[in-house]
C-alpha cells in the first residue's frame, strides 16, 4: 500500500468531524424540542450519498503484510460466544474485544469506556473497528491503535457495511457514545432490525429521532440494563446539576470572607460527566481545574478552546479528581476521608466539599442527596447518572416495542437463558411485542405441503393474526339441524348448510384439494372420515390452523359421527361432573357471541362425553360392556372438559387445576367487565399490589386480578383461592362464597379415584401420602407465608393438616421466598408465618425446623458435623437424576451454586412411582444419621441416605436440600433472624387476632430470645422453654448452665480514642490490659470436674491439664459450680514472669506446666453469694 493510500484510508476517522463536534458540545436536554436537528437530518439524508463499506476489503488494506487466509473464509462462532455481544445473522461484534477471534473481523465500539474497550491494545489486528468519529480519535490517540484499523462513522447517517444498513444515533452518555441501529437483510428482500444501545441515558427527545422511529417493532433491543431494578428511580440530570450548583453557591456565601477556605472536588471518569462540569463552570462563573491527563482527553474532545478547563490549580476552587479518590462506590459507598484530608492539607484549604455523581449512590429510602460528613469534610452523593434509570428503561422499551429485550449489563447476562437474564427480562413483560412472538411460535405448528418452499412468518401474518384474534372469543353458536345426524343423536356439523361466507370447493383444483386434505389427515387421528375432512376443507379452505383447532375442540362429537360411540357405562354423571358443570355454565355458553373474524357458524354442542381413553384407542361397538375399572366422569355439559387449541394457551384467562378449563365470569359483557376492572383497581389498590406480588404476576394480569378481588370483596386470601383453584369461576357466579379450606376441592375426586384403584400403604404412610397429595395436587406453589401477619392464617394457609407431620416443602417454599427478600423485617415476617403454622399444626417439628433454618444439626459445643463434601453430593446427584459428572461440572461453572445445579438436574429425574414426600423431622433425623457414619463403607452409606432424600424431593426441595448438605443455605437468615421470627410466631399464635398483638410485646420477646441464646446457646433448651412459656418468656426464664459455653461478647470497633469516649456518653469506665493469650471459658461442675472451652465453643480441656489442676486446687468447697471467662497467658519461668506470645502458647505441648491464669479477666458465675464470689476470686 502506498503512503497516499494509507493517508486516504486513515482520513476515514475524520469524516464529518464538524457535525460530531457540534453534536457533543450540546448534549441532550430532557424535554427540549429538537425540531432543528430533525430538519438537518432530513436534509443530510436527501443530499448525501450513502457510504458503502466492505469489511473484508478494509481489513486486507490494513494488514501489512497481507494475511495468509482470506477473511471471507472465517470459521463459525464458538458455541459459548455471548449472544449479547453479537448481532444475529451477522458477524458484527459489539463491545466484545476480549471475545475476539478468527471468526469475525467486524467490531463495533459504542463509546470510549474501559469496560467496553477491554481487549483493545496498540497491537490490535483482529479486524476493523467501527465507532463514532469522537471515539475513533480517542482509540487512536489514547490506546495507540493503528488508524488503519479504525473507521469513524458519522452520526445520524446510514452507512452500508457488508450489505447491512448501520445507523449511529446519540446515546446521551458521554462524548462519542452512540447507539447502533442495524438492518440485516434476510431472504425475500426483507430486513431484520436490531438496536444496540451500548451505554445510554434515555430522554424524551429520542422519540423524535426519525431513524429510531423506524425501528419501532424491531426484532430485538440489546439494552443497557445497568440500573434495571425498581429501586433505581433517581432523578433527571438537571435536578442533580441544580443540587451541585446550589451546594457550591451556599458554601461560597458562608465562607466568602476567608481566602482558600473551601475546596470543591468533583469525581469523574477519564471520559464522562463533562456536562456537569460545564454547567458548574457556566452557572458558578468559574473555571474547572483538571490534571494534564484529563486535559489531553478534553483537547481531543474539542473543549480546549472553550476556556472552561485549566491546569492551574490556583485559578479555581473546583477541582476534578479521579473516580475512586473520594471513596469506593461499589457495592455501597465507603468514603476515603484519609485521602480527602491529604488533598486538603496539600492544597492548603480549610474545608473540602466533594461530589460523587453516580446512580450507584442513590438511596431510595432516604434523602435522595445523601451526605457523608466527618470533621471539616463533606462528601455529597449525587444521583447524577449517564445511564437510564429503571423507569426510563421501561419507557424506552415501551416506545420501541421490540419482539425481545436482551440485557447487556448484569450478572451472567452473557447467557441469555440464565435465571438472572430471564428475571431481568420480566421487568419488560407487557412492553414487548408479544403478538409477534406468538406468531413465530405458532409457525412451528404450521405444516408445509410437500414440494413447496419454506413458509415465512410474515407470509402468514394475516392468517395468524386472524387466528389469534378469533380465539380470543368463543365461537358463534347457532342451531343447524341435519336429518341424518339427528337420527343418530348428534347435532354436530361443521357446515351442514352452505353459508354465504363459507368456502366453496369449486375454486380448488383436484391437486390443491388433495394437498389440503393430506395435510389435514397428517394433523388428525386416523379414524376421521373423508366426509368430515371435506366438511372441514369446505368451511376453512386453506386455513389449516382453524380447521385443526375446531376439530380438537369438538373431537368427541366428530368421533360419535364416525360411528364409534362411547360405552354406555361411561354415560352416567358423577358427582364431580355435576359440581364442575352446573346449568349456569351451559346457559352461558349457549349465548351467541359474534366474532368479526369468524367465517363459519357452528351448531350448539350436545352433551359431550369426557373420557380418559383417547378416541384412537377405543374399541369398536363397546356397547353393553361394563367397565371393570369403575366409572369415570361422563356426560359432561358443553362447558366441561375438552381439549383446547394451542392458540387458547396464549389467550388471557384464568389458570386451570387438573385440566379444568376456566370459563369467563358469566353474566358480564366485555365492556362491563373492563369498567368493573377499572373500578376494582382503584377501590382495592393496595390489595391488588399485594395479590400480584404474591403470585409473581405481571401487569397483563392486573385486570383479571382486579376482577377476582371484586368478587372476593377485597379479601386477598379468598381471591388467591379463586385464582389457583378457579372455584368461583367454574361455578359461574352461583357460589356465594368460597371457603379457604376448600382450595383442594377440585382435586379430591381425582384423589379418590386413584385410591380406589387398589393403592395400599401402611396407615401412617398413607396419612402422610394423602396429606401431601391433597396439598400438592396443584403444581403451582402458593406463597401464603409472604402475606402480612394479620392476614396469614396458620391453619388455613398451611399445606398439611393438624396432627400430621410437617412436610419439608413448607420449609423449601419459605426459603425460596426469603432468598429473594432483601429486607430483614420482611424476611423475619415470612419466617414467622412459617413457624406459626408449625406451632399450630406440628409443634414437634419446630425444633428440627429451627436447626434446618440455621443450617445446623446440633449445638456448636456438640461438635457434630455432616462431613460431606461437594464431590459426594455430586456423586449422589449422578445416581438420583441420571446425569453425568461432566454435565454437573459444566452446570456448576454456569450457575456457581450446587443447589441451583441440583434443581436443574431434577428435571431429568425419572421415577416409576412418586415416593413418600419429605418430612421436616425425617430430613433432620437423616442429616444427624449421616454425621455419625464412620468406618469402612461410611461414604457409601452417606451417599445412599442422600440419594433417598433426593428421590423424594418436590418443587424447590432439591435446591435447598443440597445447599443444606454443603452447609451454604444462602437465604441470609441467621440465628439473630430466626429466633426473633420464632418469638414473634409464639406471640402471634397466643392472640386470637394477629393484628392486636402490641408491637412492644413482639420486640421485647424477640430481644429476650436472642439475649437468652447468648448466655445459653442450646436450642434444645431454649426452644421448648419459649414454646411453653409463651409471652411470659423473659431473660430470667433460663440461666447459664455449666458445660454449655457462653457466646463471646465481641468488642465494638472504633476508629480512634475520641470515638470510643463518645460511645460511653460521659459514663465511668475501666480500662484493662490486653493480654496476648488465648481466650478460655472454664466450667466447673457440681461433681468437681472441670472443662475448658475456646471462644468458639470448642473443647480444649486436654490441652491445659495443668490449668484444670490449678482450678481444682484453688476452689473453695462452697463454690459448687461456676463459669470463668478468662485469658490464658503463657509465661517463661526461667526468666521470671516473662509473658510468652500467643503463637508460643498455641504451639505448647499437651500437658505442659508452663501456664498461668490472669486474674484481670476472671468473672465468677454461680457462686453461692456475691461476697463469697469476691473472696473466691481473690483466693486465686
Amino acid at each position: 500500500m502506498t503512503e497516499k493510500q494509507k493517508a486516504s484510508f486513515g482520513a476515514q476517522i475524520l469524516i464529518h468531524r464538524h457535525q460530531d463536534q457540534h453534536h457533543f458540545n450540546k448534549p441532550f436536554k430532557q424535554n427540549a424540542p429538537i425540531a432543528t436537528t430533525k430538519t438537518a437530518v432530513r436534509t443530510t439524508m436527501s443530499t448525501a450519498k450513502t457510504l458503502t463499506l466492505n469489511t473484508s476489503e478494509r481489513y486486507l488494506q490494513s494488514q501489512n503484510p497481507l494475511p495468509s487466509s482470506s477473511p471471507s473464509q472465517l470459521p463459525s462462532f464458538p458455541a459459548n460466544f455471548p449472544p449479547s455481544k453479537l448481532i444475529p445473522k451477522t458477524r458484527f461484534i459489539i463491545d466484545g474485544f476480549r471475545h475476539s477471534g478468527e471468526f469475525s473481523i467486524s467490531y463495533f465500539l459504542s463509546h470510549f469506556h474501559a469496560d467496553h474497550y477491554t481487549g483493545l491494545t496498540s497491537t490490535w489486528s483482529r479486524g476493523i473497528i467501527f465507532c463514532s468519529v469522537t471515539t475513533a480519535r480517542l482509540v487512536v490517540k489514547v490506546l495507540g491503535v493503528s488508524a488503519l484499523s479504525v473507521i469513524g462513522l458519522p452520526i445520524n447517517e446510514t452507512v452500508v457495511i457488508d450489505n447491512c444498513e448501520v445507523t449511529l444515533i446519540d446515546a446521551n452518555h458521554c462524548p462519542g457514545a452512540v447507539q447502533f441501529l442495524f438492518k440485516v437483510p434476510v431472504s425475500g428482500g426483507k430486513f431484520e432490525r436490531y438496536v444496540h444501545t451500548g451505554d445510554f441515558r434515555f430522554c424524551s427527545d429520542m422519540k423524535l429521532i426519525p431513524f429510531l422511529s423506524e425501528f419501532v417493532g424491531c426484532d430485538a433491543v440489546f439494552l443497557d440494563t445497568t440500573y434495571c431494578d425498581p429501586k433505581f428511580v433517581f432523578p433527571v440530570q438537571e435536578e442533580s446539576i441544580d443540587y451541585v450548583v446550589s451546594v457550591i453557591e451556599r458554601s461560597r456565601s458562608e465562607n466568602r470572607n476567608a481566602s482558600k477556605s473551601v475546596l470543591f472536588l468533583v469525581a469523574t471518569y477519564v471520559i464522562g460527566k463533562e456536562r456537569i462540569l460545564l454547567e458548574i463552570a457556566r452557572r458558578c462563573d468559574c473555571k474547572i481545574h483538571v490534571d494534564s491527563r484529563k486535559m489531553e482527553i478534553l483537547r481531543e474532545l474539542g473543549y480546549e478552546n472553550e476556556g472552561v478547563f485549566t491546569e492551574d490549580e490556583s485559578s479555581s476552587d473546583v477541582h476534578v479528581v479521579g473516580w475512586n479518590v473520594l471513596g469506593e462506590t461499589w457495592p455501597y459507598f465507603r468514603p476515603n476521608f484519609m485521602k480527602v484530608n491529604e488533598i486538603m492539607v496539600g492544597k492548603e484549604y480549610k474545608k473540602v466539599v466533594g461530589f460523587v455523581p453516580t446512580g450507584w449512590t442513590y438511596e431510595v429510602k432516604k434523602n435522595k442527596f445523601a451526605v457523608r460528613t466527618k470533621d471539616s469534610f463533606e462528601i455529597h452523593l449525587v444521583p447524577y447518572s449517564e445511564h437510564s434509570n429503571y423507569n426510563e428503561l421501561r419507557e424506552y422499551v415501551k416506545f420501541l416495542k421490540p419482539k425481545r429485550v436482551l440485557p447487556t449489563v448484569g450478572f451472567d447476562v452473557e447467557n441469555v437463558d440464565s435465571k438472572h437474564a430471564l428475571k431481568m427480562q420480566k421487568h419488560f413483560a407487557g412492553l414487548v411485542d408479544e403478538m409477534a412472538n406468538k406468531q413465530e411460535f405458532l409457525m412451528g405448528f404450521y405444516r408445509v405441503p410437500q414440494g413447496k418452499g419454506k413458509v415465512k412468518v410474515d407470509d402468514l401474518a394475516p392468517e395468524l393474526d386472524k387466528d389469534i384474534e378469533q380465539f380470543k372469543e368463543e365461537f358463534d353458536v347457532c342451531e343447524l339441524k341435519n336429518g341424518r345426524e339427528a337420527d343418530s343423536g348428534s347435532t354436530c356439523s361443521v357446515a351442514s348448510t352452505h353459508e354465504p361466507d363459507s368456502q366453496d370447493l369449486t375454486p380448488f383444483s383436484d391437486k390443491e384439494k388433495d394437498e389440503i386434505m393430506q395435510e389435514l389427515r397428517d394433523c388428525l387421528p386416523v379414524w376421521v372420515s373423508v366426509d368430515q375432512l371435506l366438511e372441514l376443507v369446505k368451511t376453512y379452505g386453506r386455513n389449516i390452523v382453524d380447521a385443526v383447532s375446531h376439530f380438537y375442540e369438538h373431537e368427541t362429537e366428530f368421533h360419535e359421527r364416525s360411528g364409534e360411540s362411547l360405552p354406555s357405562s361411561q354415560k352416567s354423571e358423577s358427582p364431580c361432573t355435576k359440581l364442575l358443570n352446573p346449568p349456569s355454565v351451559e346457559s352461558s355458553l349457549q349465548t351467541p357471541v359474534k366474532s368479526p373474524n369468524q367465517k363459519a357458524k357452528f351448531p350448539p354442542l350436545k352433551q359431550s362425553v369426557a373420557s380418559s381413553v383417547s378416541p384412537g384407542k377405543r374399541k369398536k361397538n363397546p356397547q353393553n360392556k361394563k367397565n371393570k375399572k369403575g366409572k369415570l366422569n361422563s356426560n359432561l355439559e358443553s362447558g366441561g372438559i375438552k381439549q383446547s387449541t394451542i392458540t387458547k394457551f396464549f389467550s388471557k384467562g384464568s389458570r386451570v387445576c387438573q385440566g379444568i378449563t376456566a370459563t369467563p365470569l358469566s353474566g358480564i359483557s366485555t365492556e362491563d367487565k373492563s369498567l368493573t376492572s377499572e373500578h376494582s383497581v382503584k377501590q382495592y389498590k393496595e390489595e391488588l399490589e399485594q395479590f400480584i406480588q404474591i403470585i409473581d404476576g405481571s401487569e397483563s394480569i392486573k385486570g383479571y386480578a382486579a376482577e377476582l378481588l371484586e368478587k372476593a370483596e377485597g379479601n386477598v386470601g379468598l381471591a388467591l383461592d379463586m385464582y389457583y383453584n378457579n372455584s368461583e369461576v367454574h361455578l359461574g357466579g352461583n357460589q356465594k362464597g368460597v371457603d379457604a379450606s376448600s382450595k383442594s376441592l377440585p382435586c379430591e375426586g381425582l384423589e379418590e379415584s386413584i385410591s380406589s384403584q387398589g393403592k395400599e400403604r401402611s396407615e401412617a404412610g398413607n396419612k402422610v401420602y394423602q396429606s401431601a397429595q391433597d396439598s400438592l395436587a396443584d403444581s403451582t406453589a402458593v406463597n401464603y407465608v409472604s402475606l402480612p401477619p394479620e392476614t396469614y392464617s396458620p391453619i388455613e394457609h398451611a399445606c398439611w393438616k393438624h396432627g400430621q407431620p410437617a412436610p419439608y416443602i413448607h420449609l423449601a417454599r419459605t426459603f425460596d421466598i426469603v432468598e429473594g427478600e432483601r429486607g430483614k423485617i420482611k424476611a423475619t415476617s415470612i419466617l414467622s408465618n412459617m413457624f406459626r403454622s408449625l406451632l399450630a399444626l406440628s409443634p414437634d417439628d419446630v425444633l428440627p425446623a429451627i436447626y434446618l433454618c440455621t443450617n445446623k444439626i446440633a449445638a456448636d459445643h456438640e461438635n457434630m458435623e455432616l462431613n460431606i463434601g461437594g464431590s459426594l453430593v455430586a456423586s449422589a446427584l449422578e445416581e438420583a437424576c441420571g446425569i453425568n459428572r461432566a454435565k454437573i461440572r459444566e452446570m456448576y461453572n454456569n450457575f456457581g451454586d450446587l443447589g441451583d445445579v441440583a434443581q436443574e438436574c431434577r428435571k431429568t429425574q425419572s421415577l416409576l412411582l412418586p415416593p413418600s414426600p419429605l418430612l421436616i423431622r425425617d430430613v433432620f433425623s437423616i442429616l444427624r444419621k449421616i454425621s455419625v457414619q464412620t468406618g469402612s463403607g461410611s461414604a457409601g452409606r452417606r451417599k445412599s441416605l442422600i440419594v433417598s432424600m433426593m428421590r423424594s424431593c418436590r418443587e424447590k426441595e432439591m435446591k435447598f436440600l443440597v445447599r443444606t448438605l454443603v452447609r451454604n443455605l444462602r437465604i441470609g437468615a441467621m440465628m439473630r433472624t430466626v429466633l426473633p421470627a420464632l418469638a414473634q410466631a409464639v406471640a402471634l399464635n397466643g392472640y386470637d387476632e394477629a393484628g392486636k398483638v402490641p408491637k412492644e410485646l413482639l420486640q421485647g420477646l424477640s430481644a429476650a430470645a436472642v439475649e437468652v441464646y447468648n448466655i445459653l446457646p442450646d436450642l434444645n433448651l431454649l426452644v421448648p422453654s419459649l414454646m411453653s412459656e409463651g409471652i411470659k418468656f423473659s431473660t430470667t426464664t433460663l440461666t447459664m448452665v455449666p458445660g454449655i459455653p457462653i457466646r463471646p461478647m465481641l468488642a465494638k470497633i472504633t476508629n480512634g480514642i475520641a470515638q470510643a469516649l463518645k460511645l460511653f456518653q460521659n459514663k465511668a469506665f475501666t480500662c484493662e490490659f490486653k493480654y496476648d493469650g488465648q481466650r478460655a471459658q472454664i466450667h466447673k461442675f457440681d461433681d468437681g470436674s472441670v472443662r475448658i472451652f475456646s471462644r468458639n465453643g470448642d473443647e480444649m480441656t486436654t490441652k491445659f491439664p495443668d490449668l484444670v489442676h490449678i482450678i481444682q486446687e484453688s476452689c473453695k468447697t462452697s463454690a459448687e459450680s461456676f463459669i470463668i471467662d478468662a485469658e490464658v497467658v503463657g509465661i517463661d519461668r526461667n526468666k521470671g514472669i516473662k509473658f510468652l506470645s500467643f503463637q508460643e502458647l498455641s504451639a505448647r505441648e499437651r500437658g505442659s506446666k508452663a501456664s498461668l491464669v490472669s486474674l484481670d479477666r476472671i468473672k465468677a458465675v454461680g457462686c453461692p453469694t456475691p461476697a463469697k464470689a469476691a473472696v473466691h476470686e481473690r483466693s486465686f
